[in-house]
């Protein structure tokens, strides 16, 4: 038999005769149950999800969030907040069964309960259907979730000055970049350290609702009836030293107020704020 003659040629069924694009399947027998992943559903949620990008953008660039005050360990009258997205659960820490001797059921257990439903809302709602009108059981449980989170932020936001904290931040940064003179050797500078360092600051620039020193327009003994009796909020008897030590402590917190430049309208009552 001669080469070649006689052979034949058969073709593998498993490998098309035509070569097809890579073009998604139709899913038109099908409508509003499935759809290709590529480029139906993917260019959908990329373009949701840019949309929503750029509104939180031109919302953070026209309301930026209040600056609050830097940390300070010797302030114990300011109340620190959480960030906006933890207001809510801020908010729960207020009322009686939540917060005091339930921080537990305020704290671990209502926000375990409402986060825990939402991640089983997938497994009680197993309908096939993407519309939210046949989800029902999903559906009212992130709707629920989502108003209840809102209604407790605004609650949390309504109770605070803002605009308040966000002033007396820029007056205790402004303390802090002026250069303050305080002379460590004077003899009333002891005493100083000892009962008022906590609330009015190492260099008397005060913090939070306690007022500056620096400025102060009170004299000598007037100092010293606030050390001892209070004033405003700031309670009695907060200095328990001898009246020698109490007259040194007056006079240096008035030297130090008059040598930097002190005497201002800004600090009519020193000593005035909560300790």
């Amino acid at each position: 038999m001669r080469r070649g003659k006689g052979m034949k040629f058969v073709g593998d069924s498993r490998i098309p005769a035509n070569k097809t694009r890579n073009v998604p399947k139709d899913y038109s027998e099908y409508p509003g149950r499935t759809e290709a992943f590529w480029p139906n559903f993917l260019i959908r949620e990329w373009l949701t999800g840019s949309v929503f990008l750029i509104g939180f953008l031109i919302l953070v660039a026209a309301h930026p969030s209040p600056l609050e005050q830097q940390a300070d360990p010797t302030n114990a009258s300011y109340i620190p907040l959480p960030d906006w997205y933890f207001l809510f659960i801020y908010q729960i820490l207020k009322y009686q069964f939540a917060g005091g001797d339930y921080i537990v059921i305020g704290a671990l257990v209502m926000p375990g309960l409402a986060f825990g439903a939402l991640l089983l809302a997938p497994f009680l709602d197993r309908a096939p259907g993407r519309n939210v009108s046949k989800r029902p059981i999903a559906t009212s449980l992130m709707l629920l979730g989502t108003a209840v989170t809102i209604w407790l932020t605004y609650e949390s936001v309504s109770a605070v000055d803002y605009q308040q904290r966000s002033e007396q931040y820029l007056v205790d940064v402004e303390a802090q970049e002026t250069e303050v003179e305080i002379d460590t050797e004077a003899a009333g500078y002891a005493a100083y350290e000892s009962s008022c360092m906590q609330c009015h600051g190492e260099q008397l620039q005060g913090s939070g609702n306690n007022p500056s020193l620096l400025a102060t327009e009170k004299s000598v003994e007037e100092i010293k009836d606030i050390a001892v009796n209070g004033i405003g909020s700031m309670p009695a008897d907060m200095f328990g030293g001898s009246e020698e030590e109490l007259q040194q402590l007056a006079e240096f917190i008035k030297q130090t107020a008059e040598a930097n430049g002190g005497g201002g309208s800004g600090g009519g009552d020193s000593g005035g704020g909560s300790h």
